[in-house]
């Protein structure tokens, strides 16, 4: 099928961390294939701290909670545009609201399997459906609905002089980087004190520089001290000490992360650098470090053995069945191949 170049191009995410490092792969195979096309992205304010600074793209922040002015100042900035394709990515009922000051021709959404929340009635071109596919592979449908050929993904989101030299300067150049990113957005998918301080000393028994990174919330930092109390040698602490955009320097510094089903693991990823996560809520086939799922530590499959597809398991102490033990095996086979390789 012959596919009209598109001269202009609307991408609807606004959130969250994780899902927007999938759209930036999405973006940029794009950029790549369609060098020029306009390619305008709406996304949330946070997430546009992260991304808000690759080259030639216009970026809409989209704030939520500013309520009905959110929508009114978008509808303001597009009541004069015309877009020739809108992917609209997020199926989320606001999402697709705010899709209603997009004018474009054609209007792509997903299947009507995943057009969750109603929003097939607010597009009028459906993507492919798949079976089990990855976030990012869902949102890899979207450009390939356009035109653009199936590729592996690639990220490249800048990183300033400045935070990358502030990063180098926050880690050891002694040893190895081992960083921990212990807390998600929702606290039930946050692993154990005892666990993380476990694998901290088995980090450092092996030789590697212990860091833990975070946000500013309260239950961030204290997750931080407790950790680094039950940890026998000194723990590096920047929780509630960095931008996004120099966790992001950190974890590209890196040589191994650990974290939970949180934003980090996937940033993580778009750096090259290996992630271990750590799953019980959400089934990492899905949703797992895309690059490492092979790494990925779960208990997700003992709980929803039946599972429909995307289907999330509810409990709030699913976590603490992760084994410690099963924790150390993962961080072995990193730290050999690691060690294998120097």
């Amino acid at each position: 099928m012959n596919i009209t170049a598109p001269e202009s191009i609307c991408i609807l995410r606004f959130s969250a961390i994780g899902d927007v490092c999938h759209a930036v792969a999405v973006v940029q195979a794009t950029q790549r294939h369609y060098p020029n096309a306009k390619i305008t992205w709406i996304l949330g304010k946070v997430e546009a701290m992260l991304v808000g600074d690759i080259p030639n793209v216009e970026f809409i922040i989209f704030d939520k909670k500013t309520g009905l002015k959110g929508y009114n100042d978008l509808r303001k900035k597009l009541q004069h545009r015309q877009f020739d394709v809108l992917l609209h990515m997020q199926v989320a009922l606001r999402a697709s609201i705010a899709s209603l000051c997009v004018k474009a021709t054609e209007r792509w959404g997903f299947d009507k399997a995943r057009a969750k929340e109603g929003q097939f009635l607010f597009t009028n071109r459906h993507i492919k459906a798949q079976s089990q596919p990855h976030v990012l592979d869902g949102f890899m449908a979207f450009a390939e609905a356009i035109g653009v050929p199936v590729c592996a993904p690639q990220w490249d989101i800048p990183l300033s002089t400045e935070d990358s030299l502030w990063a180098h300067s926050q880690l050891s150049h002694d040893q190895k980087n081992f960083i921990i990113c212990p807390a998600a957005s929702k606290a039930e998918r946050n692993w154990s004190i005892e666990g993380y301080a476990a694998a901290a000393e088995y980090a450092q028994n092996r030789g590697y520089q212990v860091t833990i990174c975070g946000g500013m919330t309260e239950t961030e930092k204290q997750m931080a001290l407790d950790i680094a109390e039950q940890t026998p040698a000194p723990v590096n602490n920047l929780v509630a000490r960095t931008s996004l955009k120099q966790l992001l320097a950190i974890l590209k510094h890196a040589d191994l992360v650990l974290a939970p089903d949180t934003g980090p693991a996937h940033m993580s990823t778009t750096m090259g650098t290996p992630v271990i996560g750590l799953y019980a809520h959400s089934n990492p086939g899905r949703t797992g470090p895309y690059n490492n799922r092979d790494s990925v530590v779960e208990v997700y499959n003992k709980h929803m053995p039946n599972a429909v597809w995307g289907q999330r398991a509810k409990g709030a102490l699913l976590m603490q069945d992760i084994k410690i033990a099963d924790v150390k095996q993962a961080m072995q086979y990193w730290f050999d191949k690691q060690e294998a390789s120097a």
